[in-house]
């Protein structure tokens, strides 16, 4: 039987490492999905000893139950194997038309994006699920990023119908300054998943503003 596809959520989208030691992973994983989750994006920072299939799966398992899509970073091949709902795109992918071929059933697609229009200009042509902005405000987990400047997620909003998130250095402090910017919701990695009550943090971030 097919799974019905979900669509991305609003709100609070999460980026796990599949690295962390399994029952911390798992344990924090099900404490997340006590809360109104977007996606789950799993990170591709695995380690080579990993049975990835299973993993992946198991995450998959868990987050479906919630009704909440799980999708890989970069990683799209694993969508042939595994239960996987999507893929999200660090750039723009060579030969798209082949990978959806490859693929060959339905899956959600993200990209993130930047100061540069050219990718949102590619996400808009192509039917791409969702955009993320990165990095809003200076972090250590992105350091790859520019800063976005705030009139670049105000143009996307103009070319780009779907979802608009933002990730980059935002915690509960600061994100009432993206108040005024149209977006759908925030991408986490460490504000949530290096807490030892990620539910309690996803809380925060919502009381202040996503």
């Amino acid at each position: 039987m097919i799974r019905k596809l979900q669509d991305i959520g609003s709100g609070i989208y999460i980026v796990i490492d599949p690295s962390m030691e399994r029952s911390v992973l798992y344990s924090k994983i099900e404490r997340i999905l006590t809360e109104k989750i977007a996606a789950v994006q799993i990170w591709d920072n695995f380690d080579q000893e990993d049975d990835i299939d299973s993993l992946i799966d198991e995450l998959c398992l868990r987050c479906h139950a919630k009704g909440v899509p799980v999708l890989i970073n970069n990683q799209w091949q694993y969508l042939r194997s595994t239960m996987l709902d999507g893929v999200h795109f660090d750039v723009v992918p060579l030969y798209y038309e082949q990978l959806q071929e490859e693929i060959n059933r339905s899956f959600l697609c993200g990209i993130t994006c930047s100061n540069d229009m050219d990718n949102i200009l590619w996400a808009r042509d192509h039917k791409v699920d969702y955009i993320s902005f990165c990095s809003m405000f200076p972090s250590k987990t992105v350091e790859s990023c520019e800063l976005v400047n705030h009139n670049s997620v105000r143009k996307a909003r103009e070319i780009f119908e779907g979802p608009i998130f933002l990730a980059g250095g935002i915690n509960p402090d600061n994100i009432g300054e993206l108040r005024n910017l149209p977006y759908t919701g925030i991408a986490v990695i460490s504000g949530v998943m290096n807490s030892d009550t990620p539910d309690q943090s996803i809380r925060e971030y919502l009381k202040n503003g996503c």
